[in-house]
């Protein structure tokens, strides 16, 4: 009996560990990884892969040729979607002047810290330029299932120790709580709670680093925007389905896909229907894991380039469908297909939060 007893405790002890892993406090295959690397990466010479024969294609920042009819979701009269295979500063500013947008008043840039010591987060140094170009504050938000930016004063340390208070003002959303926006037309949320100084901001620009991700398959623009703008128990909420604010654990795997959507949904409502707020995704450091996971899996997947947009439901569904035709891509692909990351986009597509449908456009050809 008493053996029984300790394998039962055992196992609990594993099971929580294990969820722990997920987000936050993750352990990768290698953890000596180093951090990523250097962002001033140009395209190579394309590859001698023949190309269509109409030459409608892209080659990628590692030289792979994907043909646009390739891509599931590409389409002459969808969302715009900008691309470039240069990952460099230089590349990052003119993408983000290819969407022609002018933000007004103040401006956060929503973008991961990172959690030490060795994650893919989006370097300094290639985000400066595009940072600075807007005069943006960085904004983040508290995690709620432990690592080193669980508490405030942690965060604040993690963001200086990976240089951003070396490129602009770095603000905790969070830092005194969280405020509530309504979601409307959605199925599991009534409410998303965000730090209570996102309203402090009236334009946002989104950095993402497009990846896998343990919970919700992969991690793009809608992630950032979800989960990301989500104070603590904003996260909690959206993890659980709008069942808990307090614990992110136990809830159901469709729920929390749609919570995303809908918590995306109800960030862009706020900023002007999506008219103060757009969206660059760069595909480098392609690991299946987060960049909450301080240890992730080196990446089985070249570096594919940036891709940017006003539609975040496009932009991140042009990243699915371009990452599923790389080299390499299968243990990711299978993770996004097991957690059910697709959903996340087709649910946002059905509330209204954008199209999955884009036409990608490649401003470097």
């Amino acid at each position: 009996m008493k053996t029984r007893k300790l394998s039962a405790l055992l196992a609990a002890s594993a099971l929580f560990l294990s969820l722990l892993s997920a987000c936050g406090q993750g352990q990768g295959s290698n953890p000596s990884a180093p951090p990523s690397q250097a962002p001033n990466t140009a395209a190579p010479s394309p590859s001698t892969e023949a190309e269509p024969a109409d030459g409608a294609s892209i080659t990628t920042n590692g030289g792979e040729v994907i043909a646009l009819s390739a891509l599931e979701h590409q389409a002459e009269d969808g969302s715009t979607v900008y691309y470039l295979s240069d990952i460099t500063p230089e590349a990052m500013v003119a993408i983000y002047e290819a969407l022609e947008w002018s933000p007004t008043g103040q401006v956060a840039v929503k973008l991961s810290t990172g959690e030490p010591p060795n994650s893919n987060y989006l370097r300094p140094e290639l985000i400066k330029d595009v940072v600075q170009g807007v005069n943006g504050t960085i904004v983040e938000n508290n995690t709620a299932y432990g690592g080193s930016r669980a508490e405030t004063a942690m965060h604040y340390q993690v963001a200086k120790d990976h240089g951003f208070n070396d490129i602009a003002d770095v603000v905790i959303l969070d830092e005194n709580g969280s405020m509530s926006l309504p979601v409307e037309g959605g199925s599991v949320l009534s409410e998303n709670l965000v730090g209570a100084h996102f309203a402090d901001y009236d334009s946002y620009l989104v950095l993402s680093h497009f990846k896998g991700h343990a919970m919700a398959g992969f991690g793009g623009a809608i992630k950032n925007i979800s989960i990301g703008l989500g104070s603590a128990e904003g996260k909690c909420l959206i993890h659980t389905g709008g069942k808990s604010n307090t614990s992110p654990w136990g809830g159901d795997q469709t729920a929390f896909t749609e919570s995303m959507a809908e918590a995306g949904k109800s960030v862009s409502d706020y900023l002007g229907n999506g008219e103060r707020i757009v969206y660059i995704n760069v595909m480098n450091r392609i690991s299946i894991d987060c960049d909450c996971d301080g240890n992730p899996h080196e990446p089985d997947i070249h570096d594919i380039g940036i891709l940017a947009s006003s539609d975040p439901v496009a932009l991140d569904q042009a990243c699915i469908d371009i990452v599923s035709r790389a080299q390499g891509s299968e243990s990711l692909m299978q993770r996004i297909d097991r957690q059910q990351g697709v959903h996340t986009l087709e649910h946002a597509e059905d509330i209204g939060l954008g199209s999955r449908s884009y036409q990608l456009v490649d401003i470097g050809a």
